[in-house]
């Protein structure tokens, strides 16, 4: 006789949510930072940050075009790319974030806050990954090549840092081509130091496995259940106690582990709970949508 596999109806992932307009206003502040870092860190010292933003200011360089318009054209297609691909909210804020760092790059002055470009790179760097993964953690992007990024992190768990290192050392390397290979390496730096600190912002990519002791096995279960993850049911024995108990185990996102911890929290206050930072995951794991 042959069993049909049982298939889990997983309901809707609880987010630690935030209101419309805050999530809006991070936008906005991310768009902010991410104009700082080019007016005020890169472009004075010619500078890229790679990605679209580096496309458009090789052509800004190169033809002496407006970079703020050259990297709003650049976007069109890749945001209609990812309104198919990803998802209308995340596009919806990623357009928003686009359209307000266009605006940014124009109102604010390209004035040099060092003469040197290595701190020119690095800090111009920092500042640019600081509105990059405040962006994306609410759910959007600054569009370009975060689009594209996250696009494969959401087949893949691969670092969104290391992603858009490899897309825009390409983007970079076209730098060496054009004008100087001092210019291209030092946008380099600026990379990886953006990629870094990305990754220590955005950290949805990163498993974690949650073993919860608990005695309220199914009032624990029938709250695990809401927060779009699978659950193992192990019966086990306190060491100590000799008590009967129960251990549960789920595999969820770092961003989603602050719901769990929550929920353990409310309805089993004396649970224990361990969380190991998974390595590796073979088999199906339900994704968090965008």
């Amino acid at each position: 006789m042959n069993r049909i596999p049982y298939v889990p109806t997983i309901s809707k992932p609880v987010k630690a949510s935030l209101k419309p307009m805050q999530e809006v206003g991070i936008i906005l502040i991310s768009a902010l930072l991410v104009a700082a870092g080019l007016n005020l860190f890169l472009i004075p010292h010619q500078l890229l940050s790679g990605g679209v933003t580096g496309v458009a200011s090789i052509i800004g360089y190169v033809t002496g075009w407006n970079i703020s318009v050259v990297y709003f054209l650049l976007n069109v297609p890749l945001i209609l790319w990812g309104w198919k691909a990803v998802g209308r909210r995340y596009i919806v804020l990623s357009c928003i974030s686009v359209v307000s760092t266009t605006w940014f790059i124009a109102i604010i002055p390209v004035i040099s806050i060092t003469k040197d470009p290595i701190l020119g790179a690095v800090f111009g760097g920092i500042i640019s990954a600081a509105g990059i993964g405040a962006s994306l953690r609410v759910g959007g992007s600054t569009g370009g090549f975060d689009i594209l990024g996250s696009i494969v992190t959401r087949k893949r768990d691969v670092p969104m840092g290391n992603i858009l290192f490899l897309m825009n050392g390409v983007v970079i390397l076209a730098l060496g081509f054009f004008q100087s290979w001092d210019l291209a390496l030092c946008s380099m730096l600026s990379t990886f130091v953006k990629g870094r600190v990305v990754d220590m912002i955005h950290v949805g990519h990163i498993k974690v496995t949650c073993f919860i002791i608990t005695k309220e096995k199914d009032q624990m279960l029938c709250q695990l259940r809401k927060l779009h993850h699978g659950i193992t049911c192990i019966h086990s024995e306190g060491g100590y106690s000799e008590q009967d108990n129960y251990t549960l185990m789920t595999v969820t996102t770092r961003y989603e582990l602050a719901a769990v911890r929550k929920t353990v929290i409310q309805t089993d206050p004396t649970a224990f709970m361990n969380v190991v930072q998974s390595t590796e995951i073979l088999g199906r794991f339900a994704r968090p949508k965008l």
